[in-house]
């Protein structure tokens, strides 16, 4: 990395990838071109997409439960389960009916590469592509092969903005170092992001105080804060399992042990939504996570549920 820090930065400032504290003392600006301004429009409803990995029929099955209740759908890039390349699963995603986000992250691709799925995913129509560092491979997943890293996210959104693809950006907002989060999204907004995609926090005032330092600090782009879906254990424990992520440990105890702990997750979600939509500079929501350990489709319907109460508040 070269613009650091990364999102993955400890609670105790230690490296997710190696052992040792982060290389990055303070947040590094960005230093290259700055692309024009583009305005984009924020969804009100961006759901996690998770399927059975190389699995087309999967796919388009989990597409059509979510493509009613949302805008578009957030295409991970998960570090322990290869999948088709980004190029071929938005090409899928488009024939199933859904507008996807497309995860392009730098562990496996060089420059070359991360090129050439920006202008496929150009060419097919893909509006929005979600770029990242990426986190390391899990470790169990093809040890033998080496991981790449030739770029870190703020370089891959300057080449996304440089071939006229609207770049979304991520951002951690309880990672430390906290008080520089909000100008980190703002060297990614300068860099050429155009949309701001924030991961969960444990207390929407959490997003409240990120907002406005950001603002403070000149960041101008729509940003779409994360809605922690979850309804048993394994779902909330995938929503920690990152560092600078973490729950409301409080609402994780009420849901689970609710009588009817869907019904209590679900609840819970659109509370927080709800909660976010009031914060200014929030202009969209991303319903995230697994929310079900009971398999990909039903955690789609749950996630589907979420987008469709959250969107029956807003018309009301």
């Amino acid at each position: 990395m070269k613009f650091g820090p990364c999102g993955g930065v400890r609670p105790d400032d230690q490296c997710e990838m190696r052992p040792g504290p982060c290389a990055f003392p303070a947040i590094v600006p960005w230093s290259g071109p700055a692309p024009a301004h583009q305005g984009v429009q924020a969804p009100l409803i961006l759901t996690d997409f998770s399927c059975t990995p190389f699995d087309p029929a999967d796919m388009a099955a989990t597409a059509a439960i979510l493509a009613p209740s949302c805008d578009a759908v957030l295409v991970g890039e998960h570090q322990n389960r290869p999948d088709f390349p980004p190029t071929l699963a938005g090409r899928l995603l488009l024939d199933s009916g859904v507008a996807p986000w497309i995860t392009l992250s730098c562990r496996d691709r060089n420059r070359i590469v991360l090129e050439q799925e920006l202008r496929g995913l150009k060419h097919l129509g893909v509006q929005t592509v979600f770029c990242v560092t990426g986190d390391g491979r899990g470790y169990d997943v093809r040890p033998d092969v080496t991981q790449t890293f030739d770029l870190d996210g703020p370089r891959l959104l300057a080449l996304a903005a440089s071939l006229e693809v609207t770049a979304a950006a991520p951002e951690t907002p309880t990672a430390p170092p906290v008080a520089g989060r909000p100008a980190r999204l703002v060297q990614k907004q300068r860099a050429g992001a155009r949309i701001a995609v924030l991961n969960h926090v444990p207390h929407p005032a959490d997003v409240a105080d990120f907002m406005k330092a950001a603002r403070a600090e000149g960041l101008s782009i729509p940003v779409v804060a994360a809605v922690a879906v979850f309804t048993d254990t394994l779902s909330a424990a995938v929503l920690q399992g990152l560092p600078g992520l973490e729950l409301d440990q409080r609402i994780v105890n009420e849901v689970i042990n609710a009588p009817d702990p869907v019904e209590a997750g679900i609840e819970a979600a659109v509370a927080e939504a709800r909660a976010l939509l009031a914060i200014d500079g929030v202009e969209g929501l991303n319903i995230s996570g697994l929310a079900s350990g009971a398999g990909t489709r039903i955690g789609a319907q749950i996630k589907a549920e979420v987008g469709a109460r959250i969107r029956e508040e807003v018309a009301a």
